[in-house]
């Protein structure tokens, strides 16, 4: 696996601090917000200077029970090409449900849902891995990703679902030890056991993030500073293998840069405190086995009478000793690796979907559309989720369409939040900005008339039954015309 270094997510809020950091060998870059005809100029700067730039996908819902996409595939590819990347990452979760294969309405989660730990989820997930391996120029590595809920009647441990997928597909591995972190709070799960759990040889590189407790429940946010139990599970990581790279995500809330330095320089920290104990314990080992080989050695040597060969002794032989056995190990690791690429598929096929599908088709209507909430499913931790889901999709829809809350002004969220209690969605955050806008102006709001006009306004040029002109002299009157009613 090619060796990235220390990265950090790149994002257009701290483009220009990521150029100037000191020690930054990579970056990455959320797949869907990258236009492959047109690369902001900073990652461009980043790749002239080599400094690899990774895409990282959302949306291709890799756990989900439908094959992925090809047109989503073909998309991702796209950047891979334009980026020159190495490899190309995507995670395990789902992200919409319903549609053909369960004859339910389609739902959008518009986040990161877990996949159940069973065995038809596993089987779906290889194929749709393989699938994805297929289309895509570069390796694919699938991340681990953080829970607010437990599926009912899981079959396995988060290592060992893991293990089972990186064996059977010889997919690589994106570890977020925040995310560990955070199933340790919210579901009780040892991020010790997960990691030791783990086909170690098969990680591509590891994530680092912050987040927030609750009321007992932590939050993946990406939007505060990285906890010391994060770092510690980064260092008990490392001292089980060296990871090929890590990085540090932050999605909102950006800090001055001298923090993100901090930060940077804090995992750089955790890292070597696990390279040191990892080395420890591999002389301590190596140790152990030249003892051992010396015992057998003198003990054959009693038995013929032949006289023992000099061996190297003291720290220089130990290292022989360790060098020996580690290239051994990583000969073992890479066989490991890709011992399942080329594995029949499991038997389960389209049931193993139609099961899977209706299965997460009944969770994501008791998320995103108020249905009940499936039997066996901890109904207070499915509301704390329903309402992280609206407040994340509030969120994004003010970012992809800025001018909604410069309308709505403080009564943006509130409006939002009451919208997204009974309008689940169905499509992306786009249309779901233009859904938004539509049911309010269906019901004679916002009260005060002139964002009422406004708002319309919005909503024609973005969704009329005919392209506004493109005109200089009608954009100029349009714009005058939005400037007088702002008055």
């Amino acid at each position: 696996m090619e060796r990235l270094g220390t990265g950090i997510g790149w994002r257009p809020e701290i483009a220009d601090a990521v150029e100037r950091m000191p020690g930054i060998d990579w970056v990455e870059a959320v797949a869907e917000n990258v236009c492959p005809g047109h690369l902001p100029e900073s990652l461009r700067r980043l790749r002239e200077r080599g400094v690899t730039v990774v895409p990282h996908g959302v949306s291709l819902g890799l756990g989900g029970a439908d094959r992925p996409d090809e047109g989503r595939l073909a998309a991702l590819a796209e950047r891979v090409e334009a980026l020159g990347s190495p490899l190309v990452t995507e995670h395990i979760a789902f992200v919409r449900a319903g549609g053909a294969l369960t004859a339910t309405p389609h739902l959008e989660a518009g986040h990161l849902l877990p996949v159940p730990r069973t065995r038809d989820a596993l089987d779906v997930l290889c194929e749709n891995v393989r699938i994805a391996q297929e289309a895509l120029p570069v390796p694919l590595a699938v991340e681990n990703i953080a829970a607010l809920i437990c599926w009912p009647g899981e079959e396995m441990t988060e290592g060992q679902f893991l293990y089972e997928l990186a064996d059977r597909t010889g997919v690589r591995l994106l570890i977020d030890v925040a995310n560990l972190h955070t199933n340790h709070v919210n579901r009780a799960e040892d991020p010790a056991k997960a990691l030791a759990e783990l086909p170690l040889e098969a990680i591509a590189y590891v994530h680092v993030a912050g987040g927030f407790e609750r009321d007992g429940v932590w939050h993946d946010s990406h939007a505060h500073p990285v906890p010391r139990p994060v770092l510690d599970i980064l260092t008990d990581l490392a001292s089980r293998v060296s990871p090929p790279g890590v990085l540090l995500e932050r999605d909102e809330n950006f800090p001055e840069p001298a923090e993100l330095e901090s930060e940077l320089r804090a995992i750089r920290r955790a890292l070597e405190a696990g390279a040191v104990e990892r080395v420890k314990a591999e002389v301590r080992s190596a140790g152990t086995a030249l003892a051992v080989r010396r015992a057998e050695t003198r003990s054959a040597a009693s038995l013929t009478g032949d006289a023992p060969g000099e061996k190297a002794t003291g720290l220089r032989g130990v290292a022989d000793e360790l060098a020996g056995g580690a290239g051994r190990g990583a000969e073992d690791g890479a066989a490991g690796a890709a011992r399942g690429a080329f594995g029949l598929p499991h038997p389960g096929g389209d049931g193993a979907r139609q099961r899977l599908g209706l299965a997460q088709a009944a969770l994501l209507s008791a998320l995103v559309a108020g249905t009940p909430v499936p039997e066996g499913f901890d109904r207070v931790r499915v509301g704390v989720q329903a309402r992280a889901l609206a407040a994340k999709r509030a969120d994004v829809v003010a970012k992809v369409a800025p001018e909604l809350p410069e309308i709505l002004g403080a009564d943006y969220r509130a409006a939002f939040l009451a919208y997204a209690q009974t309008q689940p969605m169905t499509d992306g955050y786009r249309r779901d900005a233009l859904t938004f806008a539509e049911h309010l102006l269906s019901a004679g709001r916002p009260g005060d008339a002139a964002a009422r006009r406004e708002l319309r306004e919005w909503w024609l040029e973005r969704s009329g039954p005919a392209p506004r002109s493109g005109r200089p002299v009608r954009r100029l009157a349009r714009a005058t015309r939005k400037a007088l009613l702002r008055r």
